[in-house]
């Protein structure tokens, strides 16, 4: 006989470990390279010491001259908030008591709920690895006609998202939250939403956010390639966290990536071991290879995903990476800093299912406190501009 209890128990011994691995190494391969950590976690944030530069105390001198004077290298503590991640699957009672004698029918349901939730796991946390921390999927356009909202941009977007369409000042537009995304025209960059009919013309900056998630989101890429302050330093005072971008590379050679490479081991010492870049670049550098007559193997890397290989340095598309843009980065610098890895929310009685007040329905909810995290910046390298295939 299926019970609540039975269900209970077969979400902590059995799902949690397969839904873990999969969200850990199955979301997007750049997510699988990077070590995840529970190092410098203080509190609620991640507070990490780095060196800059080299140490003093190495000098060559005469053979009855002074010795050399120590000097301590640079130092910076990086600080930022650990943010909150949730994944909730949801159980109807008439679906548990219809599988209440039938083993192999609780299964499917369970197995149903939870590929679903890895799924939209999947693509939110991989969305989050490119973002900038705001949230922001896309910002909205003009004219809006009934229930078709144009966007700049239909690449962050899935069909079933929950959002919220807000002003630049972070004021959700009335009536225009928690809206689900029905249908969306890729082709024409238009979003069709469940909700009431936007009826103004949109002001400039208006966005789309995953809903309630402004603000909250991981500290991806966007941020670490962008402008202002970084883990709570400025940039000015801490060049070290400014990467090194290339822009309006035009047609792509292989030169292009070699001088990318170059510029970032002679800038910074560091070394590049991951080329993550969009599918229309990805296919240009093939192209490229195979007009000139060089072999890119194919190689598998952590995950289970595979990647062409470019001097020894695996090369692999993201739907979410910009169009027209190529990261150069060494995962070795990137770190997952968390308190705990994917645990379920249990309530004082040990429990994971609960029911929702009111509704003939059971919730359970995934949570990990974590942060991306990179401590040297300026070994990292963007490319933009490139001429797609």
């Amino acid at each position: 006989m299926i019970t609540l209890e039975t269900a209970d128990n077969a979400l902590k011994s059995f799902y949690l470990d397969a839904v873990t691995e999969s969200l850990n190494l199955k979301t997007n391969p750049l997510l699988a390279q990077i070590q995840q950590s529970t190092a410098d976690v203080v509190g609620k944030d991640v507070k990490k010491l780095v060196k800059y530069g080299v140490s003093g105390g190495i000098s060559a001198g005469s053979e009855t001259g002074g010795l050399p004077t120590p000097s301590e290298s640079g130092r910076y503590q990086l600080t930022s908030t650990l943010k909150n991640l949730y994944g909730t699957i949801e159980i109807s009672d008439k679906a548990l008591r219809a599988s209440a004698n039938s083993e192999g029918a609780f299964v499917n349901l369970l197995n149903d709920e939870m590929q679903t939730l890895v799924k939209s796991a999947s693509f939110n946390f991989g969305r989050m690895m490119y973002g900038d921390g705001s949230g922001l999927l896309t910002l909205l356009n003009n004219p809006v006609e009934d229930h078709m909202i144009p966007v700049e941009s239909t690449k962050n977007l899935i069909e079933g998202m929950l959002v919220d369409l807000t002003y630049s000042d972070g004021e959700t537009i009335e009536g225009m939250g928690g809206l689900k995304i029905l249908r969306i025209d890729r082709q024409n960059n238009m979003v069709f939403l469940d909700g009431p009919v936007l009826t103004e013309d949109v002001p400039d900056n208006a966005g789309v956010y995953l809903h309630g998630s402004r603000g909250y989101e991981l500290t991806g890429l966007n941020a670490i390639f962008g402008d202002g302050d970084l883990y709570g330093l400025d940039r000015d005072i801490a060049p070290f966290l400014t990467p090194y971008v290339m822009e309006d590379a035009g047609d792509m050679t292989e030169s292009l990536v070699q001088t990318a490479i170059d510029a970032v081991e002679e800038n910074s010492g560091g070394r590049v071991n991951f080329i993550v870049c969009s599918w229309g670049v990805k296919r240009a550098l093939m192209e490229y290879c195979r007009n000139h007559g060089i072999m890119y193997p194919t190689v598998e890397v952590a995950g289970g995903f595979k990647a062409i290989s470019f001097h020894g340095i695996p090369v692999v598309a993201d739907r979410f990476c910009p169009a027209g843009t190529m990261y150069l980065l060494n995962t070795d610098d990137f770190k997952i800093h968390q308190l705990c890895d994917w645990k379920w929310l249990e309530g004082e009685d040990g429990k994971i299912l609960k029911q929702v007040p009111g509704k003939p329905v059971y919730t359970a909810t995934l949570v990990k406190y974590a942060e991306l995290m990179c401590e040297r910046p300026n070994a990292q390298c963007k490319v933009t501009g490139i001429n797609e295939a």
